[in-house]
This record gives structure tokens, C-alpha cells and sequence, in this order.
């Protein structure tokens, strides 16, 4: 079992107001920090990001696909250093992440929780498939053409996180110009 840990509460501007528990943060909707992680490589010129499938079991979004790695920064952790912890604790990869920018979004779940999120996008290149991770997080994980998923994301949203479309749109818009 996990610890529960403060999150922090910020402003459309990202200055914060406060921390809260996450909890509480998602059964309010109020807008906090977040991160996702997206590691990608590229297969025969083409780009594919690492998806993982969350944990059935998780409080929102259960078995559905999403980014490599995604959770909150804790008050006083620097959103880089969460970034880095979670890849770790979910994946047990350290890479060098850069970042490439942030959006905000909010969005209400079937069991009345509501994300509202200040989303830092941090990228990595990694060639392999990780070959274990924390299953009490995720349950699955795999490389997808970044174009086909393009595709899935419009024909079948309710599988992955509402969250997922916007990161993929701000990952390949920066890894095409490199």
C-alpha cells in the first residue's frame, strides 16, 4: 500500500496557493500540478511513444492507456525531481528528461472526481521496452506508432485518459522539429 501524499494546489498561472490532499483535490476539482512523462524512440524513421496501461485498480482511469509515466509533484519537490522519482518507482529507468512545456485541462469522472490539472509534459528518448515494472500502477505497456495513435485517439477516446490527447499533440509538435 502507497502513501498518500499532499499535492499542490496552484492558480491558472502556476503559482501556488497551497497543498491539499489528493483526495480531497480530486473530490473538489481543484486545480493542481501534475506531470506526464512521455519516453518515445524512433522505429524505422518513425517516431512511437512508450504507453503504459494503468492498474485496474487505480482511483480514476483504471485500465485505461496513457502516457509513460504521470502523477504529482509533492509541496517542496521540484515538478523535474517528481518527474524522475515516478520513473523510477513505476518503471525503474532514470533518464535525462527535458521539457517541453505544460497545458491545463479539467475533466469530471463516472465517479465524480475531477481532474484539473496544471500539466508539466516532460520527454525522454529510450529505446527498449522496460522489461519490469510496478504493477501496482500499471498493468501493461507498449510502443504505438506515433501517427496510429493519432488515429485510436479519435476513433476510440474511451480507452485512453483524457489527459493522453494533449500530451501527444504537444510531444509530436516538439519531436518533429528535432
Amino acid at each position: 500500500m502507497s502513501v498518500v501524499h499532499d499535492i499542490i494546489l496552484v492558480n491558472e498561472q502556476d503559482e501556488i496557493l497551497g497543498a491539499a490532499p489528493k483526495q480531497k483535490t480530486h473530490e473538489q476539482g481543484w486545480l493542481h500540478r501534475a506531470f506526464s512523462v512521455m519516453l518515445y524512440r524512433f522505429q524505422e524513421h518513425q517516431l512511437e511513444f512508450l504507453l503504459q496501461q494503468r492498474a485496474a485498480d487505480k482511483y480514476h482511469c483504471g485500465g485505461l492507456w496513457t502516457n509513460t509515466c504521470c502523477s504529482h509533484p509533492r509541496p517542496g519537490e521540484l515538478t523535474l525531481d517528481a518527474a524522475r522519482r515516478r520513473l523510477r518507482e513505476e518503471l525503474g529507468l532514470s533518464v535525462e528528461l527535458r521539457q517541453l512545456g505544460s497545458f491545463t485541462y479539467r475533466t469530471k469522472f463516472d465517479n465524480g472526481l475531477i481532474e484539473h490539472e496544471y500539466d508539466y509534459v516532460f520527454v525522454a528518448q529510450y529505446p527498449h521496452l522496460p522489461e519490469q515494472f510496478n504493477q501496482e500502477e500499471l498493468s501493461a505497456l507498449k510502443w504505438m506508432n506515433a501517427q496510429a495513435l493519432v488515429q485510436d485517439l479519435r476513433a476510440r477516446p474511451g480507452i485512453y485518459t483524457p489527459w493522453l490527447a494533449p500530451v501527444v499533440e504537444l510531444c509530436i509538435a516538439a519531436l518533429s522539429k528535432t
